[in-house]
């Protein structure tokens, strides 16, 4: 009974029956209107939480509010961060933890093709949507190919300086739970599920220009893949 009543719950707020902002009937109200003991409705109501589709509050002024609608990452194209939020109508912000030279560890090393040991820096940033986190970006960029950088606009990292552009990129996606580390940049709870995103990037000659290891928080991105059917001989 309590997948039914998700599913339902979910439908109301997909066809738009139901909005960002709307307080739903106290627990006791929607337990009788659908005829369960309140630990159903609760389970229901916890599975909508962890989807992102609802909040939930305690207190005098507390219950379950319909969630602000996820924004869709699009991987289909090499679309920037801030161009998708704009998309959106949301405005993108950064807050820069750290940008720092560094050697490159066994993975960022192979992806880079500077081997373990070679020279990088790295940019670990926050990425914000309307002034709140969404992504834990640390990216690592060939130190020998980007001479300078740390003293650039992080904003302004490579087309505009050096004349490159990603071109094309590999990007592996894999589910997994805020440390408490992640947690507290994100502003999310420890355990909380965020979306792994590693990505390496490629100028249109070929040679790897950036890899990253982003994390998505769960309950605000939806990630979007267009397909379609395989060209011949791949």
């Amino acid at each position: 009974m309590h997948g039914q009543i998700e599913d339902w719950l979910a439908g109301q707020i997909a066809a738009g029956a139901l909005v960002p902002g709307d307080r739903l009937p106290t627990e006791h109200d929607l337990a009788a209107w659908f005829g369960v003991s309140r630990m159903t409705l609760r389970h229901a109501l916890a599975e909508l939480a962890g989807r992102g589709l609802v909040t939930r509050t305690t207190g005098r002024h507390g219950g379950t509010f319909v969630a602000a609608p996820k924004v869709e990452q699009d991987f289909t194209t090499l679309a920037g961060f801030s161009e998708q939020l704009r998309r959106h109508g949301m405005v993108a912000g950064a807050r820069v933890l750290s940008a720092t030279l560094r050697p490159a560890g066994p993975a960022a090393g192979a992806a880079l093709q500077i081997g373990e040991g070679g020279q990088t820096y790295e940019i670990r940033r926050i990425r914000l949507a309307d002034g709140r986190p969404i992504v834990l970006e640390r990216s690592l960029f060939p130190a020998d190919r980007f001479p300078g950088l740390l003293e650039s606009r992080l904003d302004e990292l490579l087309e505009v300086r050096y004349g490159l552009r990603p071109h094309r990129a590999r990007e592996s996606l894999e589910p997994v739970t805020a440390g408490v580390r992640e947690a507290e940049a994100l502003e999310v709870a420890e355990g909380a599920p965020l979306m792994l995103v590693e990505r390496t990037a490629y100028a249109q000659s070929g040679e790897p220009l950036e890899f990253a290891r982003d994390l998505f928080r769960g309950d605000r991105t939806r990630v979007v893949v267009w397909t379609s059917e395989l060209a011949g001989g791949i």
